[in-house]
């Protein structure tokens, strides 16, 4: 078939009548072969975009989603993370394990050990405190799982023990009380709070429970402990808030239910956080509720004796102190800063951070609205390095990116304080982002869990 000639009308036809198949093909073989350039050009430079990575190392040994990480409290290169792969592991994030030979293809961390025995997913991992002596895994499939370091470099484990007294495990949390040490708390989806002691000495329960709680009614979103470990705060789906005297009468000190309407949140609460005298909780539609904390007995009396704010605030025990509500979608995320700040940082789903200033009557100090654009935030901390960088906090999003923040007042509005970001997680709808992350070691070293599978590790600097 020639298209060399321009395509003559059939005899019988008239403008605008309707061709027969085969006159019909002749149009179309004109297009067969027309170059696509453009189209592939932007493909390559989409693709381009995606590559960015700026970390200085990964760890990329599970097969699915990482869901959960945690980092060691005396060595911090220690990491160790847990998977939709129903596994975890334990690697070493220093930058020394990462030396790549110039031109060749950067390789994985690798494992230090394999954490198994789950069959459902590991969504929550925890060393004990103060020393990390254990290492906690706890999953979809109910079990608690605990190893024992067997050396000071923290890179031999020892399986010690199982626990499995729910269907579904939501949260574990290590206790930094120093009179009781390797103790974990863990909340389940049937509403009930658990907390253990673990002691391998203890050949006949090496997992001992030391207290079990079953006042919430739906299923316990999130746990923190205070700063001392004497009080644990939970809350549930069902909008409840208790918080927990473990250790002393074992009883909930400070009860907060759906019942006052002043504190409902109807869709439940997701995130926790405490000082040493309040405890935040953040739930669905963006709402914020502030609760006074009992203080203990010797800490009450050096208080009675203080000035007239201090004695109010030391009466404020179970009370209802801040409702706040800046953003317009769940709060998945809560931290405090440490002293002489005096910051509450929120991060929502609609993508906004909003800090407030607890000793200001929580007074909204800065909304920064395109945190991590239209993209769900999934944690914020603060820098915890008591000689510089307590100002900086980080954020984490299902955009795939790391941004670090300077909360101090005096930085310009346009910037909201933005300081740095990181890129090299999936995100924005590919299939990724970040599920959480550790930033212990003075806050110079940030590794990422990532929903895309891989662990980034990124150096910063702290000024």
């Amino acid at each position: 078939m020639s298209t060399s000639e321009p395509h003559q009308i059939p005899e019988g036809l008239e403008e605008g009548d309707i061709l027969d198949a085969d006159d019909a093909a002749e149009e179309i073989s004109k297009d067969d072969d027309q170059p696509m350039d453009d189209d592939e050009g932007d493909f390559e430079d989409e693709e381009e975009i995606q590559l960015q990575n700026d970390s200085v190392a990964h760890f990329d040994a599970h097969t699915d989603s990482i869901f959960c990480i945690a980092q060691h409290p005396t060595n911090p290169s220690i990491i160790v993370t847990g998977g939709g792969d129903d596994t975890a592991y334990i690697f070493d994030a220093s930058v020394s394990q990462a030396v790549t030979p110039a031109g060749s293809e950067r390789q994985s961390l690798a494992p230090v050990q394999k954490l198994d025995g789950h069959t459902d997913s590991v969504n929550a991992v925890s060393f004990t405190l103060p020393r990390g002596e254990y290492v906690v895994t706890a999953g979809l499939d109910g079990k608690l799982r605990a190893w024992k370091s067997e050396d000071s470099s923290a890179k031999k484990w020892r399986f010690v023990a199982e626990a499995s007294e729910v269907q579904e495990i939501n949260w574990v949390a290590a206790s930094p009380n120093a009179e009781h040490e390797n103790v974990i708390a863990l909340g389940a989806n049937d509403g009930s709070v658990w907390v253990y002691q673990i002691n391998a000495a203890d050949q006949g329960s090496p997992l001992t429970i030391v207290q079990a709680y079953y006042l919430h009614t739906a299923s316990c979103t999130a746990g923190a402990w205070t700063p001392d470990g004497s009080l644990l705060a939970t809350v549930s789906e069902d909008g409840s808030l208790y918080v927990w005297d473990v250790f002393s009468t074992g009883q909930a000190v400070v009860t907060c239910t759906a019942a006052d309407a002043r504190f409902e949140v109807e869709g439940g609460l997701y995130s926790v956080a405490c000082t040493s005298s309040i405890v935040a909780v953040g739930g669905a539609g963006g709402n914020i509720k502030v609760v006074g904390l009992p203080q203990p007995a010797d800490q009450a009396k050096k208080t009675a004796k203080g000035a007239g704010a201090s004695r109010q605030q030391a009466s404020s025990a179970g009370q209802l102190l801040a409702s706040l509500q800046a953003q317009t979608d769940g709060v998945e995320t809560l931290s405090f800063s440490s002293p002489p700040l005096t910051i509450l940082a929120a991060g929502s789903v609609d993508g906004s951070i909003a800090l407030f200033d607890t000793a200001h009557r929580f007074a909204l100090r800065r909304h920064i609205k395109e945190a991590h654009e239209d993209y769900a935030v999934v944690k914020v901390d603060f820098v915890r390095n008591p000689q510089r960088g307590g100002w900086i906090l980080t954020s984490v999003g299902m955009d795939g990116v790391v941004r670090r923040w300077d909360v101090r007042g005096g930085t310009t509005a346009a910037g909201q304080g933005f300081l740095q970001e990181w890129r090299g997680h999936r995100g924005e709808g590919e299939g990724g982002g970040i599920l959480g992350f550790v930033q212990g070691g003075q806050g110079t070293r940030l590794v990422t869990a990532g929903d895309d599978g891989v662990a980034l590790v990124f150096e910063a600097d702290i000024s």
